[in-house]
């Protein structure tokens, strides 16, 4: 555990030691601003309209009408994001030529692959934390409910943590961080729309395209619903990008 400890350190310091954390953070946190107040505007017009009238003035809520919207964008975003923070993690150490130390160290490779992934995560812990600072605003000058909130920035953290499992494993593949983060952008993108390639389906082939599709589990989170078979699926799925990342890089350990 020491290990790992010592180079998740090492490359949250290598994040801030370049501009790419600062970047990141910054573009991150800035596009769920205007999101947020885009969506808050919206909601304050929607809530004067219907104040005029007694029965729809009791269905306002600021939960499905700001945060389910808002966490949906984020989880957008994410897909731009998530590239951008996994690849250098292993593609930098290749092109620079310092795989073949941190392979030959006496880190195993399940060591190398929990601290560079514990890393990012680190980093989406730290954007998610930030954004949720706007909702002091919401809570302070409105009513929403907590449980959808929390279960919604679970969701956001767990589909995170798969993205970035995915990253990591595409960064492994080549020294060309370019390349791991197109990779990385693409297979996001299409994991996330096959929920809508799935409607245009049936039976099983619909049933299984819904299932493979990371907005699909994500829906349920986004309305306070927290089931097991969700957070089974992203924890899967994280876990299955770290055995390819393992796999590629034990491969190459013992060439």
């Amino acid at each position: 555990m020491r290990n790992i400890w010592s180079l998740m350190k090492k490359e949250i310091g290598a994040y801030f030691s370049s501009p790419i954390a600062y970047v990141v953070i910054s573009g991150f946190l800035l596009l769920v601003g205007y999101f947020f107040y885009s969506l808050v505007s919206w909601f304050n017009a929607q809530a004067m309209q219907m104040a005029q009238n007694p029965y729809y003035a009791q269905h306002i809520n600021i939960n499905e009408m700001v945060f389910s919207p808002l966490f949906h964008n984020m989880s957008i975003i994410l897909i731009l994001v998530a590239p951008l923070l996994t690849m250098r993690l292993l593609a930098e150490e290749k092109k620079s030529g310092t795989d073949e130390l941190l392979y030959t160290s006496p880190l195993s490779v399940g060591q190398i692959i929990l601290g560079k992934y514990f890393a990012a995560l680190v980093m989406l812990a730290a954007m998610l934390g930030l954004t949720a600072l706007l909702s002091i605003f919401a809570f302070a000058f409105g009513n929403p409910e907590i449980a959808p909130w929390l279960t919604g920035y679970l969701g956001l953290f767990l589909m995170g943590a798969t993205f970035i499992a995915i990253g990591l494993f595409f960064s492994s593949l080549t020294d060309n961080q370019i390349v791991a983060a197109f990779l990385t952008f693409v297979t996001l993108l299409l994991l996330l729309v096959l929920n809508w390639v799935a409607s245009s389906g049936s039976g099983t082939w619909q049933s299984v395209l819904s299932y493979l599709s990371l907005s699909q589990h994500f829906e349920d989170m986004t309305r306070g619903i927290l089931d097991t078979k969700d957070v089974v699926y992203y924890l899967s799925f994280s876990s299955f990008g770290l055995f390819l990342a393992h796999s590629v890089i034990q491969s190459r350990r013992w060439r």
